[in-house]
């Protein structure tokens, strides 16, 4: 008997809530309260489970690698950058419905032209939050309240080539800031 396909157990039982492909996507992030948006580029590459953050308008990018549970900040303007252990040491396999929290199926919807289920949970903060998510995993959109604070603009399930998630060479590794 063949496994059932990982993303129809996803619409139906749960989110995938980590990228089962490699992809790039343009977000647009605007505050709570709606008083400012900015747009950050995301890309994942799914075999390494590697995931890149661009913020516009800034030099500075962030790597994640899960299998080495670090996050790295690299300053290109300063020609530097640092290494600290990743924010969550969990991460849900690629493919597999959600570990942690709880969610409620609401519906579906159509964001950057992508098909989503939307799903209501809870942020770190206890908020009610309703996400939505791609079959294979993708986050195209969360709302709290009202207010859509993040959004995709545009979604590429195209390789990502291992490069794209390597430090340059020849920058200074600096210890992390503390707050």
């Amino acid at each position: 008997m063949a496994a059932p396909d990982s993303t129809a157990v996803c619409d139906r039982d749960g989110p995938c809530i980590t990228p089962a492909t490699d992809a790039d996507i343009v977000y647009e992030l605007t505050s709570p309260v709606g008083d400012a948006a900015i747009k950050q580029r995301m890309r994942w590459q799914v075999a390494a489970l590697k995931q890149r953050l661009d913020p516009e308008n800034t030099s500075v990018y962030m790597v994640t690698s899960w299998p080495e549970h670090t996050l790295s900040v690299v300053d290109l303007s300063r020609k530097r950058f640092s290494v600290m252990p990743a924010p969550s040491q969990g991460l849900t396999p690629p493919g597999h419905i959600a570990m942690t929290g709880t969610y409620a199926r609401l519906g579906s919807s159509i964001v950057a032209g992508e098909r989503c289920t939307v799903w209501r949970t809870k942020d770190t903060d206890g908020h009610a939050s309703d996400v939505c998510y791609t079959p294979d995993g993708l986050l195209l959109q969360v709302a709290q309240g009202q207010q859509i604070t993040v959004r995709a603009l545009s979604v590429s399930r195209a390789t990502q080539p291992d490069t794209v998630f390597t430090i340059p060479a020849g920058l200074k590794q600096e210890a992390p800031a503390t707050p």
